[in-house]
């Protein structure tokens, strides 16, 4: 690779994940195609993330286009500057997976090294068979796919890399970028012993069921540790019915939440906040370490997360 390549980073293609990228990226980068630096790269920003929640009110039936996919696609893409937002076409997963436009790449500068952000469909597994040096993704997959389970829990971001072994993946996180909803402990009041703390602690003296998604089984168990869920049963909401109100049914659930106002509809109090789900920015070592300008350019985007930031 020369000083003049681009160093390329995997990033989501839609949704609040992309949304926390851009605003990082806004913070820190410039554009070399205008004069203005880094308002032009927050401007450009606004209109990446203005442009995909049209495109996904449209894909939902909320409002209605005035021209074609393909017309939009042409109109929002210039190809004549490198440094210009591009997307793509993509098969939605809603009923009649209709198509898309989501985010395919940005080119900008950061602390003086050219960097393209790459939208992948999962740039943290594209960082784990080594197609990236650096990207973002969510914290959870992370959980999912590479923390350890021990017989204790994992309680922030700076103990994940602790727990990940380094002869199962070269991906650590760096930082994460604090667009956080918490995975929260909620249950019915009543079994509670009185002067309880809905906690860790909690958990570990219950027995019974405990309420979750079912992608989340081996998450919640490396948060939770294997030794505190001993005795504990998992059960899963229906599809066809909201995770509050089955969490309600089962007495006990983990959940997502930022404010808690629907597991209050269901008569459930808030407990502890067990991780948090952000987005977070990770580091393929082996890779980022034969890029030129890769730990400039790690750091420059983990500047503006110390409270997040993490020892790899």
């Amino acid at each position: 690779m020369t000083e003049t390549e681009a160093i390329r980073v995997a990033v989501p293609r839609k949704g609040r994940p992309l949304e926390a990228v851009l605003e990082r990226v806004a913070d820190v980068a410039a554009l070399r195609s205008t004069a203005g630096g880094a308002d032009d790269a927050e401007d450009v920003a606004d209109e990446i993330i203005s442009t995909l929640r049209h495109e996904k009110a449209i894909t939902k039936g909320h409002t209605q286009p005035e021209a074609d996919i393909y017309h939009r696609l042409a109109t929002y893409s210039d190809l004549d500057d490198d440094y210009a937002p591009e997307y793509t076409l993509l098969r939605d997963d809603r009923q009649g997976m209709p198509r898309r436009i989501v985010f395919d790449s940005l080119t900008v500068d950061i602390d003086g090294v050219p960097v393209q952000f790459v939208g992948r469909e999962e740039p943290f597994r594209a960082l784990r068979t080594h197609e990236f040096g650096l990207g973002f993704d969510s914290a959870d997959l992370v959980l999912e796919e590479v923390v350890e389970l021990e017989s204790e829990g994992v309680e922030s971001l700076a103990d994940v890399n602790a727990r990940i072994d380094p002869k199962n993946t070269d991906v650590r996180v760096v930082s994460g970028l604090g667009d956080t909803v918490y995975h929260t402990l909620m249950a019915r009041p009543e079994i509670l012993p009185p002067g309880a703390d809905l906690d860790r602690e909690f958990v570990a003296d219950y027995e019974g069921e405990l309420c979750i998604s079912p992608r989340y089984e081996r998450l919640v168990e490396a948060v939770l540790g294997l030794r505190p869920l001993e005795g504990v049963s998992f059960t899963y909401p229906d599809d066809d019915r909201e995770e509050e109100a089955a969490v309600a049914d089962a007495g006990l659930g983990v959940y997502l939440t930022m404010t808690g106002s629907t597991a209050r509809e269901h008569g459930l109090i808030l407990g502890e906040h067990l991780f948090p789900s952000e987005t977070v920015l990770m580091e393929n070592v082996a890779e980022s370490a034969e890029l030129p300008g890769a730990e400039r350019v790690r750091d420059a985007l983990a500047a503006a997360a110390h409270e997040t930031e993490i020892a790899v």
